[in-house]
């Protein structure tokens, strides 16, 4: 006791080791704040303001005041290095610099808003990552955050205030903070604030006050405030205990924890401790001490100690297993290290008299507590509440294990008798002891003891006198016999106990091998047949069971995936699982309902609700499973649940980006339709509605320029309506391409004549080399193509610049070029030219259109094998575009007048 004394003293190993991991690191500190608006930019100021006077190089890395004087104020007397300038679609951004703060290498850095999301081009794409690589160089941070970036309660704001808060700061980055100050004022004087106009502006105020900034939003965020600081502050002293060695427990908040053995109370006791923590409002967890030097429990209460500790994880608590010979020395060691307060335990069994001779673990732990309360309270002494019947490991008697130790005790009389022939021994007993090693070996405990058993009786009528009899003559032999039978009988149990130790080792490295590749397969699998598929071998495979996996669809079960995949279910199996899954509780074969159903059918679920539901069965009659195999069952399902939670959060998340591109691209189409469509008929309708009042007003110079104005326009709308048409084939797959020889020079001068309105009013220059080989394409689509490019570049060149397009033969391919003097394209826009709805210009001064025209190109050139790319004219302004297409196959004319 003395030298498990001495160890618990010790600091531990990993307290140690996180010890030695801050050293050479800076400290970070982190200002949290309820929501924005609580003072926490004031606070880390003020805090870098002291640290200043007291003779601490303190430096402003980034703050943003936001135009608040008060705050402004207090970085006057603060040095602020300069900040990164980074350009970014035609703007330019600040950041904090990185590398300025590394060169300037203060004592502390202030660094706002910690969840801030950097512009594109910085060295890390989030604040926090900047601050981490500010840690590692050894400088001292002070940052601010609200509650709502956390990470994991991210979901739990957007609950509380509807709202999705999108930069989140990792638990990690929390965990790692050295302090975490709490900044906190009432929803009262928040609100007050917001009126006055200390944190938005008076319209931004107003909104806020109607949806975010509520008083019950405001106090549940500062509830979740003051909770995350509380953990990571109990965090802390945990592992200032365990790096000083200090017993403890510190009673700075109850913790409570829960001893079961697989008794009948176990159930019983794990539901008084979960009412005992919800009155103390307290964390709390249920203890299982393993004993694998004794003789184990019974299939019964491994049922039941399973039944208890799945039932300690559904209500909420912690379910730990540990392996101690001595039971009471490991559950205070645990509850000393997790700083348990109280510790609850059933009423021991067994009578005073038995009690009296060998201390249980009840009196153990009451005389070595110390300062945690022990609570022995009497249970629920009834049977535990069991819906699913398991079978008992090993049923039947197995008689060959029997039969092999007695022929090793018979090979043992022989040798003996061997062994006295040729030199009398007089501890002939060794080879009988080496028999019961060998059977307690291979065979385990109770087939040694029966070795025991006969070779006493056989080392009595072999080998002392008188022989071949069990009459003993010499008392000494007597006693020799009654030591012979102690020492076989403890030689039998402690290999078989070894035995035992190896068998369950190797046992649980196998299923723990298991578990862990098949976690491994599960996380590489991003499709839901292929997971059911995967599960579905796995379960059968492991447990040697047949498989069925069934999801809800249109109000009934139907099967996902099965193993072996013909199997079905039937009308009385579906019927089972339907219950099963609105139920969430087991169904069928085995349990307390529908049990005379094939199958026993078990539900799939997580926190977020049902999922599915599985359907075992085997051929053989009885339950379907011992009880570790229902604990490796039950491993497996919750794997299987967190894979399917994954894959369908992973769908909503790309049915999620799909609908949002959706109606992005919607209210794009009906913004152009709204003004681009209409702005042509509202032309045509105005000279239509001209020509009608004032027709013999107008001379006829003037009608023909109205008459004019409606074709121009009407083929402008012609145009728009025909990209839409396009578009929508190209998007729906109905696009009916029709490849020939196509002569590209033909092609040109056709695309030219039908846009010879349209660059009426530039210079157009067409340059095409000689002998040009065919391609394959189709000459109308390919001519739209060219016709598109020619509308775009007459759109954005100023009238009077020169269009020129050409072609050449480059290797394998056909270039062909379109090139404009207009003022050309954006360097950060060249990537999302050819998207839908894409605009260059906005404002008034847009040209005409929908933003098609070049999705319409890019999707018919390569539909053709083609490809389209866009480029700045690297001679002057000016927009270049190429079209690079393979060359066609040539017949044997084109080949001898490419040969001349």
């Amino acid at each position: 006791m003395a030298s498990i004394d001495q160890t618990a003293r010790r600091p531990t190993p990993e307290a140690l080791l996180e010890q030695a991991a801050t050293e050479g690191r800076g400290k970070l500190k982190i200002f949290l704040g309820a929501a924005p608006g609580v003072g926490k930019t004031y606070e880390m100021l003020s805090s870098g303001a002291q640290r200043q006077r007291e003779g601490v190089d303190v430096v402003i890395g980034i703050v943003e005041t936001h135009g608040r004087a008060e705050t402004e104020n207090l970085t006057r007397g603060l040095e602020t290095l300069p900040r990164g300038r980074i350009a970014y679609k035609g703007r330019i951004l600040e950041e904090m610099d990185i590398d300025a703060v590394l060169a300037r290498r203060p004592s502390l850095v202030l660094v706002d808003e910690l969840a801030h999301t950097n512009a594109p081009g910085s060295r890390h794409p989030k604040r926090y990552q900047d601050v981490e690589e500010l840690l590692d160089a050894g400088i001292d941070v002070y940052t601010t955050l609200n509650v709502q970036h956390v990470e994991s309660l991210n979901d739990v704001v957007a609950q509380i205030t509807r709202i999705r808060v999108r930069e989140t700061v990792p638990d990690s980055i929390i965990d790692r903070a050295d302090e975490i100050e709490v900044i906190d004022v009432t929803p009262q004087e928040l609100i007050q604030r917001l009126h006055e106009g200390k944190v938005y502006v008076r319209d931004a105020a107003q909104r806020a006050l109607k949806h975010y900034f509520s008083p019950g939003n405001l106090t549940a965020l500062r509830e979740l405030a003051l909770r995350r600081t509380a953990q990571r502050v109990d965090e802390q002293m945990l592992s200032y205990m365990r790096a000083h060695a200090i017993a403890g427990p510190w009673a700075t908040d109850e913790r409570l924890l829960v001893c079961i053995d697989g008794g009948p109370a176990s159930t019983g006791l794990v539901r008084y401790a979960r009412r005992s923590a919800d009155r103390l409002r307290c964390n709390w967890a249920a203890i299982h001490v393993e004993t694998l030097g004794h003789i184990p429990v019974s299939e019964a209460e491994r049922d039941r100690l399973s039944e208890a500790l799945r039932l300690a994880e559904t209500l909420g608590g912690e379910a730990v297993t540990l392996s101690n010979d001595h039971v009471a020395d490991a559950i205070l060691a645990y509850a000393r290290e997790s700083n348990a307060t109280q510790i609850v335990l059933g009423r021991p069994h067994g009578t005073r008299w038995f009690a009296a001779f060998r201390p249980n673990v009840t009196s153990n732990l009451i005389r070595n507590a110390g300062q945690i309360g022990i609570h022995v309270v009497p249970g629920d002494s009834g049977p535990a509440e069991k819906t699913i019947r398991t079978r008992v490991a090993g049923e039947g008697v197995d008689l060959m294990p029997y039969a092999m130790s007695t022929l090793t005790v018979g090979a043992a009389i022989g040798l003996g008798r061997l062994i006295h022939v040729i030199t009398p021994l007089p501890n002939i007993s060794l080879v009988f002891l080496a028999a019961i090693l060998f059977t307690a070996v291979n065979y385990g405990l109770w087939p040694s003891l029966y070795a025991s058993l006969i070779s006493t009786l056989a080392y009595n009528f072999f080998f002392l006198a008188p022989l071949y009899t069990f009459t003993i003559a010499d008392p000494a032999n007597i006693l020799a016999l009654i030591f012979f039978t102690i020492v076989a009988v403890l030689t039998s149990n402690l290999t078989a106990r070894t035995r035992r130790q190896i068998v369950v080792a190797q046992t649980r490295v196998k299923t723990t091998t298991d578990l862990n590749s098949f976690s491994r397969k599960l996380a590489g699998i991003n499709d839901l047949d292929d997971l059911l598929w995967a599960a579905s071998f796995q379960i059968a495979s492991m447990l040697k069971l047949r498989v069925v996996f069934l999801f809800p669809a249109d109000g009934h079960m139907s099967v996902a995936a099965a193993y072996p995949p013909e199997d079905v279910a039937d009308d009385a199996d579906l019927a089972a699982a339907r219950w099963a899954f609105d139920h969430q509780r087991p169904a069928g074969r085995s349990s307390d309902t529908l049990p005379g159903a094939k199958r026993l059918f078990l539900p799939i679920k997580t926190a977020t609700g049902m999922l599915a539901v599985v359907g075992l069965d085997r051929e053989a009659p009885g339950p379907l499973f011992t009880a570790d195999e229902r604990r490796l069952l039950d491993a497996l399902l919750d794997q299987i649940a967190v894979s399917i939670e994954r894959i369908r959060l992973a769908e909503d998340i790309d049915n999620a980006r799909v609908m949002s591109e959706t109606e992005r691209l919607r209210g794009a189409l009906l913004t152009s339709i709204s003004h681009d469509l209409r702005t042509p008929l509202a032309s045509i309708i105005g000279a239509v509605s001209s020509l009608r009042s004032y027709f013999d007003q107008y001379d006829a110079k003037q009608r023909t320029d109205l008459i004019a104005t409606i074709e121009d326009e009407a083929e402008r709308l012609n145009r728009f309506v025909g990209n839409l048409l396009d578009i929508t084939r190209l998007e729906s797959g109905a696009l009916n391409i029709r490849t020939d020889r196509v002569e590209i020079g033909e092609l040109i001068e056709t695309a030219l004549r039908r846009a010879a309105r349209m660059l009426a009013k530039h210079r157009v220059e067409v340059a095409l080399s000689p002998d040009l080989p065919p391609v394959r394409a189709d000459a109308v689509l390919l001519e739209q193509v060219i016709f598109n490019l020619l509308d775009n570049a007459a759109k954005y060149s100023p009238p009077g610049s020169l269009v020129r397009i050409g072609a050449e033969h480059a290797h394998s391919e056909i270039l062909i070029r379109v090139t404009d003097e207009g003022e050309g394209i954006p360097p950060d826009e060249i990537d999302l030219i050819f998207d839908k709805f894409h605009r260059v210009r906005a404002g008034d001064q847009r040209p005409a259109g929908t933003g098609l025209g070049l999705a319409v190109c890019r999707g018919f050139v390569e539909a053709f094998g083609g490809h389209i790319t866009a480029a700045n004219r690297a001679d002057r302004h000016g927009a270049q575009f190429t079209i690079a297409l393979p060359v066609g196959p040539l017949d044997a004319s084109d080949k001898a007048r490419y040969q001349a």
